[in-house]
């Protein structure tokens, strides 16, 4: 929901159009994501977001399109985005390939913004997962979607700098969430969002 939010301010922004939204992407992570063996949690294999996007990046230049921005909303998604883009790049004729911008939202949140948000310091996107962020944008975007009352305030996430497979689920806290949202609002959300768009827009109008 929020990534699909993001595509359409920022199709607002530089009178773009916004495709449908790939809600399914790579498996989620411990030290990123939460972790996929949290239950109801589930994603592709790489392979198959690979070959999802390169195939929809072939689709949108069959129909017309030579210039693409593809906006990420999963942090673990960013590798194999690229390498479906880049294939697709070496399908198509080398003298009709469109230009393909990727972004991932957050990747736009300036420092300033980041200073007001965190005042106490930030935690890092890594476990950002389910925190202040996204908690935030909900708030600014979706407000009947959000239950404040119903958050469990934990703090951040200490995992180590290795992955284990198969995974310690102990590593994990237990609401799932890598950080609190407790410090999340509106006026964060706002923020966020007017960082985020306004860096996407101007990458967008300098590249494309």
């Amino acid at each position: 929901m929020l990534t699909t939010k993001m595509a359409e301010l920022l199709a607002e922004a530089v009178d773009g159009i916004v495709a449908q939204t790939v809600t399914t992407g790579y498996k989620s992570q411990q030290r990123s994501g939460g972790g996929n063996h949290i239950v109801g949690s589930f994603g592709f294999d790489a392979e198959t977001v690979v070959g999802v996007v390169r195939t929809l990046v072939r689709e949108l230049h069959r129909h017309g399109l030579r210039r693409i921005a593809v906006v990420n909303g999963h942090y673990e998604n960013y590798q194999f985005v690229y390498e479906g883009v880049d294939l697709a790049l070496r399908d198509l004729p080398a003298d009709d390939q469109p230009q393909v911008l990727l972004l991932s939202y957050w990747d736009f949140v300036d420092k300033k913004t980041l200073a007001q948000i965190y005042p106490e310091g930030f935690p890092g996107w890594d476990v950002e997962h389910g925190g202040v962020l996204e908690t935030a944008l909900m708030l600014q975007h979706y407000p009947d979607l959000v239950y404040m009352d119903r958050l469990i305030d934990h703090p951040a996430a200490v995992l180590p700098t290795y992955d284990l497979l198969p995974v310690d689920p102990s590593l994990t806290p237990k609401p799932g969430t890598l950080s609190s949202g407790k410090d999340a609002t509106v006026e964060k959300g706002r923020l966020l969002t007017e960082a985020a768009v306004t860096g996407m827009a101007a990458a967008v109008k300098e590249r494309l």
